[in-house]
């Protein structure tokens, strides 16, 4: 959670897309999934209760009761101030609309005493349907603060309803996290051991254990692994995923024009492969002209540089099409405009398209740096990078592309307490449902990672590396056995158990049945839904 300059921080739940490179990795987006923000005819019922601020009934701007508009036009305000304490979270929610006009943001702000704004959430409004906006923060001092929404329209006109703000303990928001952990990372599975007739082998032992969890927590990687065995060692010994740092990137690769080399890309893509680890694709291009080869930015003929920036394309991409999990095609394409300026507004799009034709089945990212932990970022905000992620898949040919949105945060200063902080917020990606998967900007002293260092120079763990091998061993299913379900005497005669999301070995056996043994492989997802029922038929 990012702390700013007046003593408030966001609460990284309410504004979490998730995330990528040295990051969190988010629900891709496909034909298959709705690209609009979820717009209603009526907002829900609400059934709240209890609450800092509960307000059912709609309230429009110019109801001068409730709502004023500030000398500049752009914020209006709840005519309530709030008391806010340290120690506490605050979730904040509404359901808005615009009563005239085109489509807009409409954020969510929490002014202190002295006048500071403190942005907590945002939504695109729209006319006509209602949207919800979440947000929150977690303050660092105690005091009152004023609930205010803001729009890019200074004419806009807002309407609100369900306006909810709630307090929460550390205690009870962590029990909220374990309670959607178990709910979104879990489901319940019931194992049946029968003989062909279906007559149920009583008795019968079955053993389970995780191959391959569907979650994965993995750590970036870099050129120094080639150079040190212990590092190869430690790494593999601990995560299924990685990203490179730079030695895909196009300034390593083709350093000098028509002169490419992926020596230390391939390589380092062999230990992976060797170890079992998977590896997302960073990154393609980069839109930030400072990160380009030092020959690209000297091109001046825009047929030209669309020659080269094609050739790296189908280069990288049909090298390691099919190696890879993803990619981030045009890195930081919401901050910077390098290819846009020179090659037209709808550069990425084609890029993408291009890489989509190139390898169909790869996860194709959007990934930006500042989107969820910097409260001041007015370019990457989360609406906008979903909004880019938007107008690529809405271009001719990329309506069936696997897009998905990365967030680069999760890297961090050294400070005190700097195991705690982390481990606080890869909990509350963990307990986040778009978040498919995290990837950490870190590694031991060997590596060169000085800010988030898991180990020392003897590969023993630091408090922070300690931390990650705790949520390691955490987030992956335990081995275990059941009883087959028709044992009365049994404590688990209901045969059912909760399992992480993942892919699984079983064994069955029978105590008594020396010749009854079999096994079987079984994956367990969240569309099978809250339970599933894994058949086991003996041939006896």
């Amino acid at each position: 959670m990012s702390k700013i300059n007046n003593g408030f921080s966001l609460c990284l739940f309410f504004l979490l897309w998730c995330l990528v490179h040295s990051g969190i990795a988010i629900d891709p987006f496909s034909h298959s999934h709705s690209l609009e923000t979820e717009c209603l005819i009526k907002p829900p019922r609400s059934n709240e209760t209890q609450g800092l601020l509960l307000l059912s009934r709609s309230v429009e701007d110019d109801s001068e009761q409730e709502w004023k508009i500030d000398g500049n036009g752009i914020i209006r305000e709840m005519a309530q101030r709030i008391q806010l304490y340290r120690g506490n979270i605050y979730s904040f929610s509404a359901w808005v609309k615009l009563r005239e006009g085109k489509n807009k943001n409409v954020g969510l702000v929490f002014r202190t005493e002295d006048g500071r704004l403190v942005h907590g959430g945002e939504v695109r409004a729209k006319q006509g349907c209602w949207s919800l906006l979440k947000g929150g923060i977690v303050p660092n001092v105690s005091g009152p603060v004023d609930i205010l929404f803001q729009s890019e329209d200074r004419e806009a006109k807002i309407v609100a309803n369900n306006v909810s703000l709630k307090q929460f303990s550390k205690e009870e928001w962590k029990l909220k996290q374990d309670q959607l952990i178990e709910k979104i990372r879990k489901s319940k599975v019931r194992f049946e051991v029968t003989y062909q007739n279906k007559t149920a082998v009583k008795g019968a032992v079955i053993s389970f254990k995780q191959t391959k969890p569907s979650f994965l927590l993995g750590c970036g990687m870099n050129f120094r692994i080639l150079q040190s065995e212990c590092y190869r060692k430690w790494f593999a010994s601990r995560f299924k995923i990685t990203s490179f740092t730079n030695v895909m990137k196009w300034y390593t690769t083709e350093k000098t024009r028509g002169q490419e080399n992926y020596t230390l890309a391939d390589s380092m893509l062999r230990f992976a492969e060797e170890s079992g680890i998977l590896v997302r694709g960073h990154n393609v291009l980069w839109d930030d002209p400072k990160m380009q080869p030092s020959w690209v930015p000297k091109i001046k003929d825009p047929e030209d540089l669309m020659n080269v920036t094609l050739n790296r394309i189908n280069s990288v991409m049909k090298r390691y099409k099919g190696k890879l999990t993803g990619w981030d095609v045009v890195n930081e394409n919401v901050h910077w405009d390098f290819f846009e300026k020179r090659l037209g507004v709808n550069a990425s799009s084609s890029f993408y398209n291009l890489a989509y034709k190139l390898d169909p089945d790869v996860t194709l990212f959007v990934n930006e740096y500042n989107t969820i932990e910097n409260p001041e970022e007015v370019t990457a905000t989360p609406i906008n990078v979903k909004k880019k992620m938007e107008e690529i898949l809405a271009c001719p040919g990329n309506k069936n592309i696997k897009g998905a949105i990365g967030a680069q945060e999760l890297d961090m200063p050294k400070c005190a307490n700097q195991g705690k902080y982390v481990e606080d917020i890869l909990r509350e990606a963990y307990s986040h449902p778009a978040v498919k998967g995290i990837i950490i900007f870190a590694g031991p002293e060997v590596s060169g990672f000085d800010k988030l260092t898991l180990a020392d120079k003897d590969f023993n763990n630091t408090e922070t590396g300690d931390v990650i091998d705790k949520l390691l061993n955490e987030w992956q299913q335990k081995s275990s056995e059941v009883r087959n379900i028709f044992m009365a005497d049994d404590e688990n005669e209901d045969g059912e158990v909760s399992l992480l999301h993942g892919h699984y070995n079983v064994s069955v056996s029978h105590p008594l049945m020396k010749n009854l043994s079999t096994s079987l492989s079984f994956e367990v997802t969240k569309e099978m839904g809250e339970r599933q029922v894994v058949r086991v038929v003996i041939n006896a």
